[in-house]
């Protein structure tokens, strides 16, 4: 932590301390757990009901060191006290709806804003005045995503809380650092800990990605989550463009020399923070690492991924489960059936099925689509959607037990181009072309069972519903 950041820290501490004895809220009158979600409720409405800066610093704090003595079950209780109590005011929402229906002005307009948004937005400003608040809102709406899935009643508070991150941890305050092997230890182990694509295996693992003359990465920090990386990102530096992930992670590979690079080759993309999901920021690093990377080595002329395919696999077991399925042929079925039944494929088993993965990668990407219209795969909309082209298809670039069981070992690569980037990401989100190479369009077959154009994939039917 820097000496700024130490000092705001504990000028906002001294300030909580003083509100704390203005409030009569010091510890000794209240023992571990006894807030729960209704007291909460309590102090809530006094927050916003316009203390002092110090009371209101102190009544802040209390209401995040009280939450986080809550069981599950009782902080359910509280993100249902959110959406239930803390909404629009209605009757100063009505009143202004009134008054700019009467005599539309700026200023009815201002109210009308001001008046329809909730109060749990003022109310999460406020808890952000308490010392090492932004890191506790972000680990609470971790808590909120927990849940989600089987409370969306909760989804109003949840976007209140995208709204007011995305505002936080806009590009504006974000701060990318390289990571090196003089990085301080404690994010270095961080980095350990959140790596998400390729697992770190130990410290002699993590210097050679960090710490090869022919590696890098790159993390995004923000001010307020000091020592805390937001995203990072791991580049190799290559001769030609790799169509696998094993000989970039190889124990005992040999550095090659940067200046002799001709690729730089974002491999594995990591999102640290579960609290900001949704908040996006990747596409930002990407480009700042891309200017980073080209003024150190003016020789690299291309910029591309090696990506895996989280949902691939998933989408064929679900067109084999189907024996309707339109998508797969009778030797698609043999090919995958001689794959699915062994842990281990060999040379050739792999040959025999290449043609195969490589057909219903190109459907998987330029034909396949959600009940909603959207891509399938997640990493494919964030490369496309920020403006990447669909590169190259690799069959079997992860033979990892992690890469079989997620993707039958498929990788990608997507690149971006500079002066394509801004066409591209028009072309996916105007019109929702996907941008492919030639090579990639060829891949798909023109005629099959069923025209792929035609044909609704078993997946696409089962999200249906």
């Amino acid at each position: 932590m820097d000496a700024g950041a130490r000092f705001f820290g504990d000028l906002l501490g001294s300030i909580a301390e003083r509100g704390r004895a203005l409030l009569d809220i010091g510890r000794e009158r209240r023992p571990a757990g006894a807030l729960r979600a209704a007291g909460l409720k309590d102090l809530c409405d006094r927050l916003l009901s316009g203390q002092g800066e110090a009371s209101g610093v102190a009544l802040a704090r209390e209401i995040l060191l009280a939450y986080g003595r809550l069981k599950t079950g009782e902080r359910n209780a509280f993100f249902e006290t959110l959406a239930t109590s803390f909404g629009p005011d209605m009757a100063r929402l009505d009143a202004a709806i009134a008054t700019h229906a009467a005599a539309p002005s700026g200023a009815s307009i201002a109210e009308l804003h001001a008046a329809s948004e909730p109060r749990r937005q003022e109310l999460i400003r406020r808890l952000n005045l308490a010392p090492g608040a932004t890191a506790r809102l972000v680990a609470l709406r971790a808590d909120l995503l927990d849940g989600l899935p089987r409370r969306r009643d909760l989804a109003e508070v949840d976007r209140d809380f995208t709204h007011l991150f995305s505002s936080w941890f806009n590009r504006g305050f974000l701060v990318l650092r390289r990571i090196d092997w003089s990085t301080p230890a404690n994010v270095l182990e961080k980095i350990i800990r959140y790596e998400a694509v390729h697992e770190i295996r130990d410290w002699n693992d993590l210097r050679a990605r960090v710490d090869s003359p022919d590696r890098r990465c790159y993390a995004f920090f923000h001010p307020a989550l000091v020592d805390e990386p937001l995203i990072f990102v791991e580049v190799a530096l290559t001769r030609e463009v790799p169509g696998a992930i094993a000989p970039i992670l190889a124990e005992k590979r040999t550095p090659l020399d940067p200046k002799t690079a001709k690729a730089a080759v974002f491999y594995s993309i990591s999102n640290c923070q579960r609290g900001l999901g949704g908040v996006s920021f990747g596409n930002f690093l990407i480009k700042q690492v891309v200017e980073e990377i080209s003024r150190e080595f003016p020789n690299l002329s291309t910029y591309v991924t090696l990506s895996p395919v989280p949902g691939f696999r998933a989408f064929i077991e679900a067109e084999r489960a189907d024996p309707a399925s339109l998508v797969l042929t009778g030797e698609d079925r043999v090919a995958l059936d001689a794959l699915a039944a062994s842990d281990s494929p060999d040379a050739a088993q792999l040959a025999a099925a290449t043609a195969t993965i490589e057909a219903l990668a190109a459907h998987y990407f330029l034909i396949a689509r959600s009940p909603k219209g959207k891509l399938l795969d997640p990493v494919a909309r964030f490369h496309l959607g920020n403006g990447a082209r669909l590169e190259r298809i690799n069959a079997f670039g992860d033979l990892s037990a992690r890469g079989m069981a997620q993707a039958f070992g498929l990788m990608v690569n997507y690149r971006y181009l500079l002066e394509d980037i801004e066409a591209n990401h028009e072309a996916y989100f105007d019109k929702g072309e996907i941008v492919a190479s030639a090579p990639v369009r060829r891949l798909l077959r023109a005629e099959g069972p069923a025209k792929p154009a035609a044909a609704k994939s078993a997946t696409s039917r089962a999200l249906a519903g």
